[in-house]
């Protein structure tokens, strides 16, 4: 007599993790703070152009030398591009199936009441579909220059200025920063929070952390921009 065939397979332990509203969140919180520490060293980088074209061009070309010889030219570039890439996927994927989840949970009673939230909470899921945007924009304007009409490549200073010379370029540029300091405002208290960091004792520390760095990463990318239109950069 055949034996008959078992199909119902135990679910792994990622899946059943992923499948979690904890899970999701940890997730965010992760992918979050990577890219958060991504942002804090792209800040750094972009004023070095306040040091003048030799020193903002020897940069990037020292970013796709990083690592030599052990590694190949721009392999270290391209293995942040890779992590960058998995951590905004997973992150914009677990936000959407959360708030499907919290859509679908919500009562019908409630769906017209306001809730008490700050502005930055509001608009995180606006805000992450402008940045999402952004990078698109940001990445086919500097790095590959199809929307550059004056690009050169191995020139990222000039670049750079003839981007912010633009009034265009600065709208979407100082845009997308203001989103991304709500972004972080509101996104690094959640992290701490969904990672266990919070307490009643360290809230307070916590939360001016999380205005402390938005405020710091966005003044630091308008400054760019705004360097360039005020003739300070050229």
């Amino acid at each position: 007599m055949a034996l008959a065939t078992r199909t119902d397979r135990r679910p792994s332990l990622a899946r059943t993790v992923w499948d979690s509203s904890v899970g999701k969140k940890t997730v965010m919180a992760v992918s979050g703070l990577i890219m958060l520490l991504y942002l804090v060293v792209h800040m750094l980088g972009n004023l070095k152009i306040f040091f003048g074209a030799a020193e903002f061009d020897g940069y990037a070309h020292w970013l796709r030398t990083l690592g030599a010889p052990f590694l190949h030219h721009e392999w270290a570039l391209w293995i942040v591009r890779v992590v960058l890439v998995v951590a905004v996927v997973a992150h914009a994927t677990a936000a959407y199936q959360l708030s499907r989840r919290d859509i679908k949970a919500r009562p019908s009673k409630y769906v017209h009441k306001k809730a008490r939230t700050s502005y930055a909470t509001r608009t995180m899921r606006w805000g992450g579909i402008i940045l999402a945007l952004f990078i698109v924009w940001h990445i086919l304007d500097l790095t590959t220059g199809t929307v550059h009409p004056d690009f050169r490549a191995g020139h990222p200073y000039q670049n750079v200025v003839d981007t912010f010379s633009t009034w265009y370029g600065n709208v979407i540029y100082i845009v997308a920063v203001l989103a991304v300091g709500l972004h972080v405002r509101h996104g690094f208290w959640s992290a701490a929070q969904t990672l266990g960091a919070g307490s009643r004792t360290r809230d307070r520390a916590l939360k001016t952390v999380a205005n402390v760095l938005a405020l710091v990463l966005t003044m630091g990318f308008v400054s760019v921009p705004v360097a360039v239109m005020t003739g300070v950069v050229s």
